[in-house]
């Protein structure tokens, strides 16, 4: 009701209101502003759709009367009809109304449209042919915003619109009103990231050139043709350059065409024609001027010089016809005044935009006519509330009046400072602006009539084309303004001085932006005069833009003499004047001189300027001054900076004592009085910190100053108030009462008596209001919090029972705050404000955070939707309680968030995953709900994150399953998220689950919608994520559950198996290409997992058996994950194999471009490449990644894994390798299919390694390379590799790049990983060779084989050309990184330095021990004399690491690093080229030099003190790197007598050393050196070491050992001597025994001392007797002698015999042989890992 009675305001019962268009144009406004302020902003979005329901209605009655109307047969009562003339008001605004309705609701209208019975779209098409062009220009913009809120309606209106405009072309209605609605589209475009067929630019462009083709073939409707025709151009340039590149050449021939070749062709023009022909051709131009404008406007990137030539040739007519114009004019009178108008805007515009070197030779005859438009004798207008605004300086207009402010109806003060004489701006005064880019938001455009909006741009262009001209030209021009000025009188010379000054300040502006020259003395005397005039006029705007201009001046000419001259003038004037006007003018001409010339540099100046300032501001007899000059002493101390400290006192002390003097009810000067204190408080900075009693007190007066206009009635004086406080918080905050700061604020904000409504009906006050509190809560958001909160409770107890912000705290307010402002920039003060505090405080108020976004998301559950979800989960049995949970809503208390709009819940929505990012750096209790249980029940206050995630997937489902397609995204992102990082959280009650199983469904239920065929592609694409992300979880076992989330994968499979042409042709073909690229990619996910998982389960799968239960029971997922694939992955190779080479094709160099295909690749079409190729860059990683594990699979054996191994010779796919299967090409063989592939792969990997852009993401390097690792697992493409040397140093070379560049441990270690493939395929290829030449020779002579591997014969290995070479430079580059000590030039000494040994990192270990392991393969590449060549190197480097990381461990440990260096030098000593007969020798003494730098790691001498500390180095390691050499190396190494004489030295010291361990490990060495089969190395060892041994183990038997360590040697040494009784020889052996035995039986307990032994003692004695038993029998001529030579023994013997039979059932001693081994081992287990 309120709204009929509102649109009746303009209905013809008002005829008043409607007189003259320009009333109806203020009147309609009126009525828009009304009904936005209502409908738009005070209602939910369920009312803003009943509401456009209603309009809707409204629109349909009156189409009705308009029909009535036009069925009448008499064309003069058509259109003379009040009926018609009154509704299309009433029209007008109830279509702009609904245009912004839709455009706020968003995809939520999408029922609306849906809706038959309102019949939205058909209603408002339906208007389009209105007799009224300001309908049809509102219907078409209400099309706009229908297509900006729902993109998939874009498509469907361009079309029907188009065909009705071609259908129509003979009703000039349909004309005018069908091409308005398809520019208005069309400038949707802009505003729809998924775009439109790229073909409709074609179709688009066909019916322009159609348009203006047929235009002259029907006078009736020539100009409404000629204006569609352009108009169509014009809009299509909005579309952008890789739509309008391929129509350009036919626009620039219809611009070409639209002018006369030559001026003669002009004057026989003028000649002919006549008022009406002249009309049309007018427009012609003046549209194709537009169009022209558009291009430069909008496709930039195509105006190279080639198109810049060929714009210019009609531009010189351009020119003269606007010259000509007058005098066309006289001849034909008023109908051409309107076209002549509209052509000189149209050709000022364009030459704004372009460069001034393309009209040059026009500069003087454009100039001549700008100075005759600006001074024209028929203006009556006074433009100054357009022209003036732009030109002063923003801070300057806050003294005028806040009519010019923002405030929410600034709209509606405009209509009454226009009012007077003004005309306010309406889209019919130029249809052009309907595809313009939105000027405020929503709003509809709103151009100034052609007599306005051309004097702005001639003053635009005045001062562009003024500074290029001469100076003689200049001044010429300038005098005739001066001239012009003086001739005419009263409002006329107004009006002239307002058009005169605004070209100056715009000609000033220029000159000064581009750092020019004034000219001559001459020129600064007649601008001085033009501006001096102005700064005393009546019009304060006026005076406003001269002192602008004046400071400009002083800028421009740069010289200290005028600038000084300048002030003085103001100065003399000051002190003579008397009025108003030239005291306000010259204080603020001295304001804006200090403002751009930095405070008058000399402090002579700046003490009279603030004498003079000081004086006007005490006038109390006129406000206005005192606001003026308070305004420019503002200005004057933040220019002056530090220069203005000694004036700070009086100025503080002046600015109070007229806070307290000047009656509020100036509220104009207390405005300015606040914004000379924030001037001061930024002047005193850091200084208000201060202790001492002068800035105490100064401090005092600031807060006194702030406290004296807080108490103001007046909104604006309040906001600087709070900006002063914001300014004396950010220096001084200790000295900030933040309690009442905080309540001040959120009184203002939060109206006080129901602490939720909106309070301050002012902008600017809320806006201070929310930047003061966005500051606040960066540095104390906790504070600020509860200051809020406490205010709350406090006001409660006052006021009102239901206040909530006690219960939603500040956040909550705020959060409903952001519901219901529209205002673009207080909206993003209140998110940040709002993150802030999340940051800080969602963690410690996890409860609070997520119930508000909880009731935010739930309080728009639409029962429509999820109804229509339930329903579809039905088959998903006693599953679909889980989300039906998600919509139940409690009733009982009302919702502090009724219905909030789509934008609050997806900000709600993003909320919830920044609180999951924050909860991830805090407790690690978060995520783990056992801890978090415990953690709870032992402090209830205490609050976990995973405790809530059952709310966690509801807000995910709700958001996902909305209307708004925003909120979908959001939705699904945190449901993405969600799943990431809750997907390995175990289940306590059911061990083997995790916590997120229970949700299967609602993942499920969320997202099938997306799944839908009107799903938009990005939604769609989203949801596949999520989709591979669940199903890569591992959350789900069971394969029947997997199955439902894998079916909406097949699903799109299928839809995208046709390509490109099978997608909706709603969105731009990229669009469709996003959503294949997500599909295959998602895919490709799944894939990379399955392979995984089976990878893994490989082991366990062995040892059990694979049967059909298992797999049902879920035990066997990963076999069925990758069955789950494996039945699409025929399709999926192909796919995948298409959309790599796309990737490939697109990334070629633009040089390349010629040789792409014509049509474009399998999925993108030529046209959209720059669009596709972002979408390629988001996902060809993993793709490749998938792409080499299925290659990897089929061992790169069968072509396509469902054609069966027989069809070999089929090609893979019609799209794959370049070739056309239309074309008859050649078949390729497999192993040209093969090649092609690998080389695709390879081709991919290397172009991204080689050159990584600093946006590659983490994911995409380390698929990279996991696709080379998978690629070279493979025999056939490492044969590639190995036969293809320069490729295999390529790669290197690549990897070591991207080694340097990518700090990532897990990059460089997968990097190292390739590496070793390289070289392991390398020697399989040496291999190889020599394998087939001894074949192929078998019969030659050995000595004529070729040599094989790198080196050949002479051993020379050359920089770039060897792959040896370049391995090492990476692994060198890997150790000295983590060992900087390896490399001697870095420590800055000669040899080898002493340094303290290192453990490295966990990370840092695995890189070494990578490195080393391809270190050891070296030798096997090269040829003998090669591996001569590097062999220094690599022992070298094995030995550095070594000894630089041979660190005592705990237990005699070796560090991950030792053991890797050990292992490396074991596969380096063992290598065939050791005992290759070339390279024999060579290799003999480069070991002995190394076994020696190993010893000489011990000798002490060599380690001096190192940090004042005797060097620790760890035996262990040394021994063991020596027993290495001993075993590994061929005897002549270590045989030499010194060598040999070292090592035994080494081990006696060993032996020597009183750590347990040390000697635990010594014997287990020497044990395994007794028993190396040559006796040239083993037996000086067994001379020299076996005494010691038998002498330390009696030592035991004296001692008795006391723990388990010295139980070990014992051991270890029985051991050693019983190895050595099996090695001695016969004669020696029964000496050897009879040591042994009375150690043995030493250790033997009787009965009664058995009973009361240690564990130690008793193990001794296990350990002797069972032992004793198998030498017994193998000995037993010694043993009986042994026993008959001592009683003592056997009787020791027999005793303890005898007390063990109860414990061991002593059998035969053949018996005893098969059970003995057995408990050996196990004990030699147990040894080896203590």
């Amino acid at each position: 009701m309120f709204e009929l009675e509102l649109l009746s305001l303009v209905s013809q019962s008002h005829p008043k209101a409607t007189q003259t268009q320009i009333d109806a144009v203020c009147c309609r406004r009126c009525i828009s502003f009304i009904l936005r302020a209502t409908i738009g902003g005070l209602l939910g979005e369920k009312a803003q759709i009943a509401a456009a329901k209603d309009i809707c209605q409204t629109i349909w009655k009156l189409k009705k009367v308009m029909d009535a109307v036009l069925s009448d047969g008499n064309l003069e009562t058509r259109l003379g009809s009040t009926d018609v003339a009154a509704s299309q008001h009433m029209l007008v605004c109830a279509l702009q109304e609904l245009g912004n309705l839709i455009h706020g609701l968003g995809t939520t209208a999408a029922p609306l449209l849906q809706d038959s019975s309102i019949g939205l779209l058909d209603s408002v098409i339906s208007v389009i042919l209105h007799p009224s062009i300001s309908v049809r220009l509102a219907a078409a913009w209400c099309l706009h915003c229908i297509a900006v809120a729902l993109p998939s309606y874009l498509t469907p209106l361009l079309d029907r619109c188009v065909e009705r405009l071609t259908v129509l072309k003979s009703s000039p209605e349909a004309v005018t009103g069908f091409s308005f609605a398809v520019a208005a589209l069309l400038g949707a475009v802009k505003h729809c990231p998924l775009g439109i067929p790229h073909g409709k630019g074609k179709i688009i462009m066909t019916l322009a050139e159609d348009l203006l083709c047929s235009a002259t073939q029907n006078s009736r409707l020539s100009a409404q043709r000629t204006q569609a025709g352009w108009l169509l151009i014009a809009a299509l340039m909005t579309l952008g350059s890789a739509v309008v590149s391929h129509h350009l050449a036919r626009v620039l021939l219809l611009w070409k065409c639209v002018f006369p070749a030559s001026p003669k062709d002009l004057e026989t023009e003028k000649s002919r024609g006549d008022s009406f022909t002249w009309q049309v051709t007018l427009e012609g131009r003046a549209g194709a001027l537009s169009a022209i404008k558009s291009f430069v406007s909008y496709c930039g990137d195509l105006l190279t010089e080639e198109v810049i030539q060929r714009l210019l040739p009609p531009l010189p007519c351009a020119v003269d016809l606007l010259i000509q114009l007058s005098s066309i004019l006289k001849t034909y009178g008023n109908p051409l005044k309107t076209p002549s108008v509209v052509y000189r805007q149209r050709l000022y515009e364009l030459l704004i935009l372009l460069p001034p070197e393309t009209y040059e030779g026009h500069l003087c005859a454009i100039l001549k006519e700008l100075a005759a438009d600006l001074t024209a004798p028929d203006i009556q207008v006074a433009a100054s509330t357009f022209l003036l605004p732009p030109l002063c300086h923003q801070d300057d207009l806050l003294i005028l009046s806040p009519l010019l402010q923002e405030t929410d109806h600034r709209f509606i003060e405009e209509q009454l400072l226009l009012g007077n004489g003004g005309a306010c701006g309406s889209l019919e005064y130029d249809p052009y602006s309907i595809y313009e880019k939105d000027v405020e938001g929503d709003s509809v455009p709103k151009p100034l009539p052609p007599t306005l909006s051309v004097i702005s741009s001639a003053a635009k262009l005045f001062g562009v084309v003024c500074a290029h001209v001469g100076e003689a030209q200049r001044l010429l021009i300038l005098e005739q303004l001066l001239n012009s000025m003086k001739h005419t009188k009263g409002a006329r010379q107004q009006v002239v001085q307002l058009h005169v000054v605004s070209s100056i300040s715009n000609f000033l502006k220029y000159v000064a932006g581009s750092k020019g020259s004034l000219g001559p003395d001459e020129m600064r005397r007649l601008a001085l005069t033009l501006v001096m005039g102005a700064l005393e006029s009546h019009n304060p705007l006026l005076r406003c833009a001269a002192a602008e201009a004046w400071a400009r001046l002083a800028q421009v000419v740069d010289d200290g003499a005028f600038t000084a001259g300048l002030a003085q003038v103001s100065f003399d004037k000051l002190k003579s004047a008397r009025d108003v006007v030239t005291r306000t003018g010259h204080s603020l001409a001295l304001g804006s001189l200090n403002r751009y010339l930095g405070g008058i540099s000399s402090s002579q100046h700046l003490n009279s300027c603030i004498g003079i300032l000081y004086t006007l501001s005490q006038d109390s007899t006129s406000p206005d001054v005192q606001t003026w000059a308070l305004h420019s002493l503002s200005l004057v101390i933040d220019s002056a900076g530090p220069l203005f400290y000694v004036h700070v006192e009086p100025t503080l002390s002046l600015i109070i004592m007229l806070l307290l003097n000047v009656p509020p009810t100036h509220a104009e000067v207390h405005q300015s009085l606040g914004r000379c204190l924030n001037a001061l408080i930024t002047t005193l900075g850091p200084e208000l910190q201060g202790n001492s009693t002068s800035v105490s007190a100064l401090r005092t007066s600031c807060l006194l100053g702030c406290a004296v206009m807080q108490d103001n009635p007046d909104c604006l004086v309040q906001a600087q108030a709070i900006s002063c406080l914001q300014q004396l918080h950010m220096f001084a905050p200790r000295h900030v009462n933040l309690s009442s700061l905080v309540s001040c604020l959120c009184e203002i904000l939060l109206d006080n008596s129901v602490l939720v409504n909106l309070c301050s009906p002012y902008l600017l006050l809320r806006r201070a209001v929310l930047a003061c509190l966005r500051q606040l809560v960066q540095r104390e958001a906790s504070e600020v919090s509860e200051h809020a909160v406490m205010l709350a409770k406090d006001s409660r107890e006052k006021l009102t029972p239901d206040a909530n912000i006690g219960e939603m705290g500040l956040e909550g307010a705020l959060l409903a705050l952001l519901d219901k402002e529209t205002d673009q920039r207080l909206c993003h003060d209140i998110r940040e404000t709002l993150n802030h505090m999340l940051t800080s405080m969602a963690v410690e108020k996890l409860s609070l955070w997520l119930k508000l976004c909880k009731e935010v998301l739930a309080a728009s559950a639409d029962f429509a939707t999820i109804t229509c979800v339930d329903t579809m989960q039905e088959e998903e049995g006693h599953k679909l309680d889980d989300a039906s949970v998600l919509t139940t809503r409690s009733d009982e208390k009302p919702h502090p968030f009724t219905n909030p709009r789509w934008a609050t819940r997806v900000f709600a929505a993003e909320c919830v995953c920044r609180i999951i990012n924050q909860c991830e750096n805090a407790n690690s209790a978060h995520f783990d709900i056992a801890l978090a249980q415990e953690m709870k029940k032992r402090d209830s206050r205490n609050d976990f994150l995973v405790l809530h995630l059952a709310d966690l997937v509801r807000m995910a489902f709700m958001a996902a399953t909305d209307h708004s397609d925003q909120l979908r995204l959001s939705g699904l992102e945190t449901l993405l998220v969600v799943i990431r990082r809750f997907a390995t959280i175990p289940e306590p009650e059911f061990p083997g689950h995790v916590i997120l199983e229970q949700y299967q469904a609602n993942v499920g239920a969320a997202l099938r919608p997306a799944f839908t065929s009107e799903t938009p592609p990005d939604v769609t694409a989203k949801a596949c994520q999520v989709c591979s992300a669940w199903i890569a979880s591992g959350v789900v076992s069971d394969l029947s559950d997997l199955r439902r989330v894998h079916q909406l994968l097949v699903s799109s499979l299928t839809k995208i198996q046709a390509g490109k042409e099978a997608l909706s042709h709603l969105y731009n073909e990229s669009a469709s290409t996003m959503e294949i690229l997500a599909v295959l990619k998602a895919w490709a996910e799944v894939y990379i997992i399955a392979v995984q998982r089976h990878k893994n389960n490989k082991q366990t799968l062995k040892t059990t058996s694979y049967s059909e239960d298992s797999v049902r029971n879920g035990s066997n997922s990963s076999y069925g994950l990758l069955d789950l694939v494996y039945t699409d992955l025929g399709t999926l190779s192909r796919l995948w194999l298409a959309a790599l080479q796309d990737f490939a094709l697109l990334t070629l160099p633009s040089e390349f471009a010629s040789q792409l295909p014509v049509d474009g690749g399998a999925f993108y079409t030529a046209e959209t490449s720059e669009n596709a190729k972002m979408h390629y860059y988001n996902s060809w990683a993993l793709i490749l990644h998938a792409t080499a594990l299925w290659l990897t699979s089929t061992g790169f054996v069968v072509a396509d894994p469902d054609e069966g191994a027989s069809n070999l010779s089929r090609p893979v796919t019609p799209t794959s390798m370049c070739q056309d299967s239309s074309s008859g090409a050649i078949v390729k063989s497999p192993e040209d299919v093969y090649t092609d592939r690998f080389h695709l792969i390879l081709g991919i990997s290397v172009e991204f390694l080689c050159s990584l852009r600093s946006d590659a993401t983490m994911e995409s390097i380390t698929a990279c390379l996991h696709a080379l690792q998978a690629l070279l697992d493979v025999p056939w493409p490492r044969s590639k590799i190995g036969s293809d040397q320069d490729l295999g140093i390529e790669l290197l070379n690549v990897l070591h790049r991207v080694i340097l560049t990518r700090e990532s441990p897990s990059i460089q270690l997968a990097s190292l990983e390739v590496v070793r493939q390289i070289i392991c395929a390398a020697q399989e290829h040496v291999k190889e060779k020599r394998r087939s030449a001894e074949v192929d020779d078998g019969a030659a002579e050995k000595e004529t084989l070729p040599e094989f591997g790198e080196g050949k014969d002479t051993g020379g290995l050359v920089p770039g050309k060897s792959l040896v070479f370049a391995t090492l430079e990476l692994c060198v580059c890997i150790l000295v990184r983590q060992l900087p000590e390896l490399n001697p030039k870095l420590t800055g000494s000669s040899g080898v330095k002493a340094s303290k040994p290192q453990i490295l990192s966990e990370d840092g270990s695995r890189l070494v021990s990578a490195a080393l392991v391809i270190i050891s393969e070296l030798p096997a590449v090269c040829s003998p004399e090669g591996s001569i060549s590097i062999l220094p190197t690599i022992l070298y480097l094995t030995i550095g690491v070594l000894r630089e990381t041979a660190v005592k461990l705990p237990g005699g440990q070796l560090s991950s690093t030792v053991a890797a260096s050990l292992q490396a030098l074991k596969g380096i000593l063992s290598s065939p080229m050791a005992r290759a007969e070339k390279s024999h020798t060579a290799w003999t003494d480069l070991l002995r030099s190394a076994l020696t730098t190993v010893l000489d790691c011990w000798n002490p001498d060599h380690f001096s003190l190192v940090d004042g500390t005797h060097q620790e180095l760890d035996e262990v390691s040394l021994l063991t790197a020596i027993t290495v050499f001993i075993l590994s190396t061929s005897p002549e190494v270590t045989t030499i007598p010194c060598l040999q004489r070292s090592c035994i030295e080494k081990f006696k010291a060993a032996l020597e050393i009183k750590d347990p361990m040390v000697q635990v490990k010594t014997y287990q060495l020497l044990h395994s050196i007794f028993q190396y089969p040559n006796p040239a190395v083993s037996y000086p060892y067994i001379y020299s070491l076996a005494s010691s041994i038998v002498e330390k183990l009696q030592e035991i038997d004296k001692r008795k050992p006391e723990d388990t360590t010295e139980l070990q040697i014992f051991q270890e040494g029985i051991k050693v001597l019983e190895s050595l009784i099996i090695i001695a020889e016969e004669q020696h052996r029964s000496q050897l025994v009879a040591c042994l035995l009375p150690i043995l039986i030493s250790f033997l307990l009787d009965e009664n001392a058995l009973g009361s032994a240690t564990s130690i003692m008793r193990n001794l004695h296990d350990f002797a007797l069972q032992n004793l038993m198998q030498i017994g029998p193998q000995y037993s001529s010694v043993f009986k002698n042994v026993m008959a030579s001592s009683p003592a023994l056997k009787a020791r013997l027999e005793a303890a015999i005898k007390g063990n039979q109860e414990s061991i059932k002593v059998k035969l001693p053949s018996s005893k042989h098969t059970k003995n081994p057995g408990n050996n081992s196990s004990i030699q287990l147990k040894t080896n890992f203590l």
